[in-house]
């Protein structure tokens, strides 16, 4: 029997009152639970480094799709299980003539599955690359252009399926995120419900999904191809009852791990 991959739900708030609500929790709560632990997010200490230049030598990637390519920087000091898994699987060339397999208008992105449903082939050993824990970290969080690792799985007990919580997983493929459209209220909002005035306002001014804040593995920040995520985002599509499949071939062509600037940056 095929195994499926889980499905990175991505919940769009359907009312101001549910968006501020979400909002709030990322804010104010001391802390968030990670997996059967806890992180603490410290807005005193918080830094938007999303938003920082790449510094010569930093890790990055270079996806080169169907629709052009696509430079991200990685975080392996925050993310480092994740990274190491991307990292590696691209080394090997598991990526190359992968398939973008989810597009979410205007919102996200699944690619580097070998199969076009986003299914795992039969022989394929998924606890190889597909039982890496969640990790997150009180920097990262889902702005546009943010790429993160799709959740696989989720291990729960008796205690955490009557209380909430559980151990989740993520594994080989990854999510480029384009931006939810927000109206001027829940901008609003969103400001005055925020205890870092400085994080609300990132995803006013440069976009993102934020009710998957603290819910996803992000591994890296665009810095170059952000049109190529907005174009992965506005493809036709039909539904299999799981995925919005992109009707035509969409391709991961290669991913290739260099040090910034890249080679290809460095000839111009």
């Amino acid at each position: 029997m095929k195994k499926h991959r889980g499905l990175l739900k991505f919940v769009i708030a359907a009312s101001a009152v549910l968006f501020v609500g979400t909002v709030l929790l990322l804010y104010l709560a001391a802390q968030r639970q990670e997996n059967d632990r806890y992180i603490v997010i410290d807005p005193d200490t918080l830094r938007l480094v999303q938003f920082e230049e790449p510094k010569e030598g930093d890790p990055v990637a270079i996806i080169d799709t169907t629709l052009g390519e696509i430079k991200i920087v990685l975080y392996p000091d925050r993310s480092p299980n994740a990274v190491k898994n991307f990292t590696e699987l691209a080394e090997s060339g598991w990526y190359d003539n992968t398939y973008v397999y989810n597009s979410v208008e205007g919102i996200c992105a699944y690619a580097g599955s070998k199969q076009k449903n986003g299914e795992f082939p039969d022989d394929y050993d998924v606890e190889q690359h597909e039982r890496v824990e969640r990790e997150l970290d009180q920097d990262l969080w889902p702005f546009r252009g943010a790429v993160c690792m799709v959740n696989t799985y989720k291990k729960t007990s008796l205690k955490t399926r009557l209380v909430g919580g559980g151990t989740y997983y993520n594994g080989s493929c990854f999510a480029f995120l384009d931006t939810v459209e927000l109206t001027d209220d829940m901008k609003k909002q969103l400001l005055e419900a925020s205890g870092k005035q400085e994080l609300g306002q990132a995803f006013v001014d440069k976009g993102g999904v934020p009710n998957l804040s603290q819910q996803v593995t992000v591994i890296g920040q665009t810095y170059e191809g952000l049109d190529v995520i907005d174009a992965l985002t506005s493809l036709e599509t039909e539904n299999n009852g799981k995925y919005t499949i992109p009707k035509e071939n969409i391709m991961i062509n290669s991913v290739k791990i260099a040090s910034y600037p890249a080679d290809e940056d460095k000839k111009q």
